[in-house]
């Protein structure tokens, strides 16, 4: 092919990647990957056939742009990742640490009023957790094996399922503040009601301190999840009934963002107890101080990270402030 033939056959399309390495920002990596792939196609080709053209040494200098712009949107999106982690989550946790308190508050009250009902009424245990798992468990009490329910079935399975339903829940949470944070509240009280009423059961058997050493295995990361998903939900919900000094829109826009970050941050965290569930707590009979390591592990981590971090980063950006100045 002619020099000629070749640039009026690819012009246009070498115009339109000028065009979208100028909006840097609105640049998609995986757009600019495709195209930096064409450019090295047309790049070789002149290469072959053209070589100490202007045309190769135009393209050549194109690919070069395209080259440094995938891998400064790369370096961009892993460090905006980093970023998250570091400070924007732990801060968004700071800014709110009292819808975390309510949350807190909500679930574990509603955790004793489980837990006192069930000793109250014999049959509340049953209308909360179903025949079928009462029934289930007594069985599998009677044959020593109180958690039993943990190896039925497969882990990968096992995994998927839980995670989805803890993200699902996580998610529900969250979008029940649009009822004015009272939706937040029943999904923590439903929660927190349910385990309350789970524990008792298994006091009631006689073998409350198996369930709790096997139980919390993942339930640390998965009911602290929760909790703080009720946080997320709380600060939804009361940025449009507490809007302070900005307009309820405004308010609203800025609740939803804030609460969106704990939910998205709180993945993970699901994962991994939706790992632990499967994976490992099936293994009933592990030592006592592996059980109390996991247990103890999990619960550190979420003190640390979503509150004694939190306020940590918060000061030292307020006195890293106040020396600037």
């Amino acid at each position: 092919m002619r020099e000629a033939a070749f640039l009026r056959q690819n012009a246009d399309r070498w115009k339109k990647f000028e065009q979208l390495l100028a909006a840097r920002k609105g640049a998609d990596p995986d757009q600019l990957a495709d195209l930096f792939v064409q450019l090295t196609d047309d790049l070789s080709y002149a290469r072959t056939n053209y070589p100490a053209s202007k045309t190769t040494q135009y393209l050549n200098s194109l690919a070069s742009k395209v080259h440094q712009a995938i891998y400064r949107n790369k370096r961009e999106r892993k460090s905006a990742i980093f970023e998250f982690w570091k400070q924007g989550l732990p801060l968004t946790m700071f800014r709110a640490r009292r819808e975390l308190f309510y949350s807190l508050v909500v679930f574990t009250l509603a955790m004793v009023i489980g837990g006192f009902s069930a000793s109250r009424d014999d049959t509340f245990v049953r209308m909360i957790l179903g025949d079928g798992y009462v029934n289930m468990t007594i069985e599998n009490i009677e044959k020593g094996d109180p958690m039993a329910v943990y190896k039925d079935s497969g882990e990968v399975g096992m995994f998927a399922t839980i995670t989805f339903n803890n993200i699902r829940v996580s998610f529900l949470a969250f979008v029940a503040g649009l009822f004015f944070s009272f939706g937040t509240a029943m999904v923590l009280v439903y929660n927190g009601v349910m385990l309350g009423a789970f524990q008792y059961f298994f006091y009631q058997k006689g073998v409350l301190v198996q369930s709790l050493l096997t139980v919390w295995i993942h339930g640390t990361l998965e009911i602290s999840a929760i909790v703080i998903a009720g946080a997320a939900g709380f600060t939804l919900g009361n940025s449009f009934l507490f809007p302070k000094t900005y307009s309820r829109a405004v308010s609203f826009k800025h609740g939803a963002k804030q609460g969106m970050k704990i939910v998205i941050g709180l993945v993970p965290i699901f994962i991994a107890a939706g790992f632990l569930e499967s994976f490992v707590t099936r293994h009933t009979e592990m030592p006592l101080l592996l059980s109390l390591t996991i247990i103890g592990g999990s619960l550190a981590f979420v003190i640390y990270y979503f509150l004694i971090y939190p306020q940590q980063l918060s000061k030292r950006l307020l006195d890293d402030r106040y020396t600037d100045y």
